[in-house]
């Protein structure tokens, strides 16, 4: 078997070539590529431009055509409803082409665009398997956003059809769907032409006559659909992530360079083959759902688990082992956050005693920092490789990771170790100019990315160069910041813009301003993230209130609090604003979000010689070393 090195140098001195053989060697093609990569339009840089394919052919029905029908493909794991269903291959491919059908019979067709407003369940997996299989593009909502994050995602990829659920459950917590749906339908100036509403008996919702289709109506009457050959540089599925703005980016996934990207990693990144269990513990709202829960280990012939629940509470903190030793799980993948809420509950372990986790090989971790502390407790309790590894939604596989099944290398502790085979990864200053061993710089990848990265945003290309490539020509800037140690060990320490990591979550702090900002009280506002040590991170406010307003700072605290989760969802997790006689800036009137942020975090920030008045930063710090209840 190669090296690391030798690998990664293959990708390097010829990646058209690398690409290309992996790209015959995993995938199915209707039409087979003879090129790997077209610039023409760079940096508009495209995959397998000449290949034509599809991805739930892939996914699914080439399993069944090699004989591997009855092998478990998905398996429904939900505590919060005592529901336990494992589907076939077989299984799977005929709920997936009955839907496919369901969907064309509502009119959708190749290159439409479906949001997919739904829960863990097994219909999300099968609606996003539905669209890739006529060639519809699918847009994926996480289920905790509110109406008003729907509606604007819903005017920007303008779908011919919305799928939801009537109601998503959050440990003991129904949340209605249906109504949420029905405002955001409202609030959109876009129209769908249908709604299909999957029923749950935890909470039905009320169906509007005329646009709204029961999900089990819809499957009745539906003929099964064949899959619809696209272009290899068709998009698969638009995702939503937040923007330093507050207005939604919409990241485009080609289907070609995603599905030969996802079918490599698995193998070589996360060491799972056909016939094995991949359990990842996320959302598909995510893109770590998109990725590792639906399509890398369909692709793979692996299978998959869908596990609607939390890592405690539903009911306990032995939940994760639990799924692991009862369908065999081989590799586990979720958020650093995770295995703090579990270690906050049973600090000593004491649940995995319970369970037979001799299958379990490796335990992945991403989404946010894996913190030193989080690391060594995951790997002393469980006994086996503990993998950090960093990617990002607009990158939909990793860039930097410990590639265990091509060779593993010796781990350090806050470092997801190598960049792998396709990311070259470079740190560089702020004239773009290389930094040495150690030194924290901008964190970029050299142009052109490898396959599975994102082409460009939906219907935004100026937006894709201006957020992504003008910063320094030729790179693609990560938004993160850290450095690379004298042995090539990557270390990420942070975002470098306002996008905050809270459990796994990118969120916009300018989006959460801009709500804080529409209260009629509010004169100015500032939102940072502050370390947390159960989610990471999570956002705290400071806002200024205008002139002669007589509302009680408690009173006005509280509306912004629950204005934010009105607006944006509980997902925000903004719990802690305060009201503050005036926030720090600089002369030319910026907010020292940075030097806040440091101060909250319990660091000795020096005051900037940019500071405007020294007096109004050092009456706020009382208030931001204060530590939210």
């Amino acid at each position: 078997m190669p090296s690391y090195e030798e690998v990664f140098r293959a990708s390097t001195d010829d990646p058209e070539g690398f690409w290309l053989s992996a790209a015959h060697g995993a995938i199915d093609w209707d039409v087979p590529p003879t090129r790997a990569l077209d610039s023409s339009r760079a940096p508009f840089h495209r995959w397998f431009p000449d290949g034509e394919l599809n991805v739930c052919h892939n996914a699914l029905d080439r399993h069944v055509a090699a004989g591997r029908g009855a092998q478990p493909a998905l398996v429904y794991d939900s505590p919060v409803t005592d529901t336990r269903r494992t589907y076939s291959y077989e299984e799977l491919t005929h709920e997936v082409a009955t839907f496919a059908g369901a969907l064309k019979g509502l009119g959708v067709g190749r290159g439409d665009r479906v949001v997919i407003y739904m829960p863990m369940v097994p219909e999300a997996v099968v609606a996003m398997l539905a669209c890739a299989r006529i060639g519809a593009v699918h847009s994926v909502v996480f289920g905790g956003f509110a109406a008003h994050e729907l509606a604007v995602r819903i005017d920007d990829a303008a779908p011919k059809v919305v799928v939801s659920a009537s109601c998503g459950i959050e440990g003991a917590r129904v949340v209605p769907y249906k109504p949420l749906l029905d405002e955001a339908v409202e609030l959109s100036k876009h129209r769908p032409d249908a709604c299909v509403v999957l029923q749950r008996p935890q909470g039905p919702g009320e169906l509007t006559p005329g646009r709204d289709v029961a999900w089990a109506d819809a499957m009745r009457d539906a003929r099964p659909a064949d899959c619809v050959s696209v272009r290899a540089t068709d998009p698969l599925y638009i995702l939503y992530t937040s923007g330093t703005t507050g207005r939604p980016k919409g990241v485009v996934r080609d289907c070609g360079g995603y599905a030969v990207a996802l079918r490599w990693s698995m193998e070589a990144v996360y060491d799972v083959g056909p016939g094995e269990t991949m359990f990842t513990a996320s959302d598909v709202g995510w893109v770590v759902g998109h990725s590792y829960i639906v399509y890398a280990p369909l692709l793979a012939g692996a299978t998959t688990v869908l596990y609607e629940g939390k890592p405690v509470g539903t009911p306990d903190a032995g939940q994760f082992w639990r799924v692991a030793a009862q369908y065999g799980v081989k590799t586990l993948f979720t958020a650093p956050t995770a295995f703090r809420a579990i270690k906050k509950v049973d600090p000593e372990g004491e649940f995995t005693r319970a369970y037979d986790l001799s299958g379990l090989k490796y335990l992945f971790l991403a989404g946010e920092r894996l913190d030193p502390e989080t690391y060594h407790w995951a790997g002393e309790l469980l006994g086996i490789p503990v993998i950090d590894h960093w990617w990002q939604t607009e990158t939909g596989w990793p860039i930097v990771a410990n590639p265990v099944g091509i060779e593993a290398a010796p781990v350090k502790a806050g470092s997801p170790t190598f960049p792998l085979p396709g990311w070259d990864v470079r740190v560089v200053d702020g004239d773009g100019k290389p930094v040495p061993p150690g030194e924290d710089g901008a964190i970029v990848v050299r142009l052109p990315m490898p396959p599975g990265s994102l082409p460009t945003l939906w219907n935004d290309d100026e937006r894709f160069v201006s957020s992504y490539l003008s910063a320094y020509d030729g790179y693609y800037l990560t938004g993160d910041g850290g450095h690379v140690d004298e042995d090539g060990y990557v270390y990420v320490m942070g975002r470098t813009d306002d996008v905050i990591n809270v459990a796994g979550h990118r969120l916009s702090t300018g989006g959460m301003e801009e709500v804080l900002a529409a209260h009629p009280d509010v004169a100015e506002c500032a939102v940072i993230g502050v370390a947390d040590p159960l989610k990471g991170q999570v956002p705290r406010g400071f806002v200024v209130l205008k002139a002669g307003v007589e509302s009680e700072p408690a009173v006005v605290e509280a509306e912004l609090v629950q204005l934010v989760r009105d607006r944006i969802g509980a997902v925000a997790s903004l719990k802690d604003v305060a009201v503050v006689a005036a926030l720090p800036k600089t002369r030319s009137g910026k907010i020292l979000r940075k030097t806040m942020r440091g101060i909250a975090d319990g660091r000795e920030e020096p005051v900037p010689s940019t500071v405007d008045d020294v007096s109004v930063l050092d009456a706020l710090r009382p208030v931001l070393r204060r530590r939210p209840s």
